[in-house]
């Protein structure tokens, strides 16, 4: 499992922007973010900040290509301490591992690796449901890992395949940058030929390597102890949720705890068990109502509620709404 850690913001958010023509701080004031944000050091953003942040960069590079805009101007300069370990690999493949173990550093998106004999495909799940990330961020992660794959190799290297669950503006533009055609799917995803996977990395360097993966593991064991247990079970119950696994034993199992020491812990943080079900579960439940087509039953189910009827009590008592209220209220809100 992976945890939802934060997304970084470091100094090379600040260099970007200038390589792109935007003032930092007109970013960070449109964002409502502190003014001194990048002179912080180790600065994490929630969900809906970081998403504010992308927002307000995109807007203020009000360009359809935004994302191939960003994506053309990263420099292995800008780039933070797990990137530059990916381009130390000896390729594409080892580099996309190392990057799948170290993303908890960058952001709370996993990258689920599948290896065949003639292809390594990278799929990204974003482990905040409850708030869809801006498309900036799901445009740039794909068209990413073609740019480092072409740091690494010196070599025009393009994608396979790649999937998105809606194409973005110009789709063209950016099956050009990939080097091949967007298919709609469910998932986010980027695939290449397993022999452009192998191609040996120029910028490949095992002294660095060995230097950069003890400090990096270092930094993930400190992101986990700083992490709250709140945090901590928030992200359990996100994945936890749909199988129906809301029991206070099953989370504590999951943190290697006992059910004693996650109460006493929640407590000391101001909350209870009880009120982070019921948070994240009326929080899913918006989101799943607003985003998706889903039916009121199968929102039930993937709440781990047992009987739709115990859903549409609950979702009342959150809310003073029924869920298909809540549901028509959102549709005529974007019809007028």
């Amino acid at each position: 499992m992976a945890s939802n850690y934060g997304y970084a913001v470091n100094a090379g958010w600040k260099g970007l922007m200038y390589e792109i023509g935007v003032n930092p701080a007109d970013v960070l004031r449109l964002a409502k973010l502190p003014e001194d944000l990048f002179s912080r050091a180790d600065v994490r953003l929630r969900a809906e900040q970081f998403f504010a942040f992308a927002q307000a960069l995109q807007g203020l590079c009000p360009d359809p290509l935004f994302p191939l805009v960003l994506t053309e101007a990263m420099s292995a300069e800008l780039f933070s301490p797990p990137i530059f370990a990916a381009l130390c690999s000896p390729n594409l493949e080892i580099a996309a591992s190392r990057l799948a173990r170290f993303k908890p550093l960058i952001a709370p998106i996993e990258l689920d690796i599948e290896v065949s004999s003639s292809q390594m495909k990278i799929t990204y799940i974003w482990h905040d449901t409850t708030i869809k990330p801006p498309s900036t961020m799901i445009g740039a992660e794909p068209l990413f890992m073609v740019k480092l794959a072409r740091m690494g190799t010196r070599a025009e290297l393009c994608a396979s395949a790649a999937t998105m669950p809606a194409l973005p503006p110009r789709p063209e533009a950016y099956e050009e940058y990939l080097g091949c055609k967007i298919e709609q799917s469910p998932r986010h995803s980027i695939s290449f030929h397993i022999e452009d996977a192998r191609r040996p990395f120029i910028t490949s360097n095992g002294a660095m390597w060995d230097i950069f993966e003890p400090q990096l593991d270092r930094r993930l064991v400190e992101l986990d102890q700083r992490m709250s247990f709140e945090h901590k079970t928030r992200t359990v119950l996100l994945e936890a949720l749909p199988s129906g696994q809301v029991s206070v034993d099953f989370v504590a199992r999951t943190l290697a705890t006992s059910s004693r020491t996650l109460q006493r812990k929640l407590k000391q943080e101001g909350t209870t068990f009880n009120e982070l079900v019921r948070e994240t579960r009326e929080s899913l439940a918006i989101h799943y109502l607003s985003n998706t087509n889903y039916s009121s039953s199968e929102i039930a189910y993937l709440l781990g509620f047992e009987e739709p009827t115990s859903f549409f009590r609950a979702f009342q008592a959150w809310t003073g709404q029924t869920p298909e209220g809540m549901r028509s209220e959102q549709v005529s809100s974007l019809t007028h």
